[in-house]
């Protein structure tokens, strides 16, 4: 499919599509740490939100500033930004998440050249009143300092128009996840995943219209031949997610849902279109799905893991985790013990950026498939 091969031709080099729009268009391009930078505020400024997942290569400068046992996605993203590999970003904004990248944020001010620095302090706990309040004061402010930033007014009209678009890129990706859901046979794992990743990348009205016409011919595909693959769920906290899908696939997995932190988790979710579009963008931001950095409730996490993989009638779960990732360890033993108490089986499996070994991967997957 056409627009699939663009998808991968633009993945398989972020940093120059980045380049390339810049040039083309004379717009500014933002780098984002996580998906709860306020992606609505950039486009309402005719800026490009580009997801920063990971290093480029190997690691050497950024053990300067960091410690080893920091995760690969925070050590990676500041060796790129040391070695100038990030010097078409016009500016970086930090959201409040987990501490390596809080800590990340002050290291980054210091030394990185990658434009004006902004830190959006959004608040942990998102089940109060009062969080919601400061939620929507956070992102007013971030309007502020964006507005200054860029050197441009975003007005509610531009706010709009970016909420419909955001919505748009949702509402087309929630389609995407129910054809993979209900016909897992329809488009490959590793194909929804460089949409997905195509999806912090490219310009949000060329990925739209790209992204429907990709739907719209899936929907209208005969259905495919039925499969004795075992239908797998994802979840974790893997950014730049290594092509595990064919490894799963050829295992004999087949994905139908995840809520990878590159995945559902940031894509969920719709802004009201009614109502001051402030408001509206805070109170999405707070009802999404959260990550472990959040608290919205106990058991918020296990309870939608078990939600969702039951919705996607998985056979069970494979858990991604990148190494040091302390948040998603340390929800590790009570998501387990919610999927155990429901009779799912799951399995961990820690990763870096890259796979060391493919092949002990695979033989864990085929365990694990011979297990279901």
């Amino acid at each position: 499919m056409e627009a699939i091969e663009r998808f991968k031709e633009i993945c398989a080099d972020p940093k120059a599509y980045a380049r390339r729009w810049k040039e083309k268009t004379g717009g500014k391009v933002i780098g984002t740490l996580c998906s709860y930078a306020p992606e609505e505020l950039i486009l309402a400024g005719g800026a490009l939100g580009f997801r920063i997942v990971g290093g480029s290569g190997s690691i050497s400068k950024a053990d300067a500033h960091l410690q080893t046992y920091s995760c690969s996605l925070v050590r990676g993203a500041l060796d790129d930004a040391l070695n100038r590999e990030l010097d078409f970003l016009d500016g970086a904004i930090f959201p409040h998440t987990c501490d390596s990248i809080q800590r990340l944020s002050d290291i980054w001010r210091m030394n990185a050249k990658t434009g004006f620095h902004l830190d959006v302090v959004l608040p942990v706990k998102l089940n109060t009143t009062s969080a919601r309040d400061y939620m929507t004061a956070v992102m007013r402010k971030a309007r502020t300092d964006l507005e200054t930033a860029l050197g441009k007014t975003i007005t509610d009209d531009n706010l709009h128009q970016a909420i419909g678009i955001s919505n748009g890129v949702r509402s087309a990706m929630q389609r995407l996840y129910t054809i993979r859901k209900d016909r897992p046979g329809a488009i490959a794992g590793s194909d929804v995943h460089t949409i997905v990743r195509a999806s912090m990348i490219m310009d949000r009205n060329d990925f739209l219209n790209r992204l429907t016409q990709v739907v719209d011919t899936l929907e209208r595909q005969p259905e495919p031949e039925s499969t004795d693959a075992k239908r797998i769920f994802l979840s974790g906290g893997v950014c730049n997610l290594p092509d595990v899908y064919g490894i799963i696939e050829s295992a004999g997995g087949a994905v139908v849902g995840d809520d990878l932190c590159t995945g559902s988790r940031g894509l969920a979710g719709l802004v009201e279109t009614d109502g001051d579009p402030m408001d509206a963008i805070a109170d999405r931001y707070a009802r999404r799905a959260i990550c472990p950095a959040k608290h919205a409730g106990i058991t918020s996490r296990g309870d939608d893991l078990v939600r969702l993989v039951k919705e996607s009638r998985a056979q069970g779960v494979i858990l991604l985790f990148l190494k040091f990732c302390d948040p998603h360890a340390f929800d590790y033993p009570y998501l387990k013990s919610m999927l155990d108490a429901e009779g799912i089986p799951s399995l961990l499996v820690e990763l870096e950026e890259q796979i060391a070994s493919q092949g002990q991967f695979r033989t864990r997957c085929e365990a694990f498939m011979e297990m279901l």
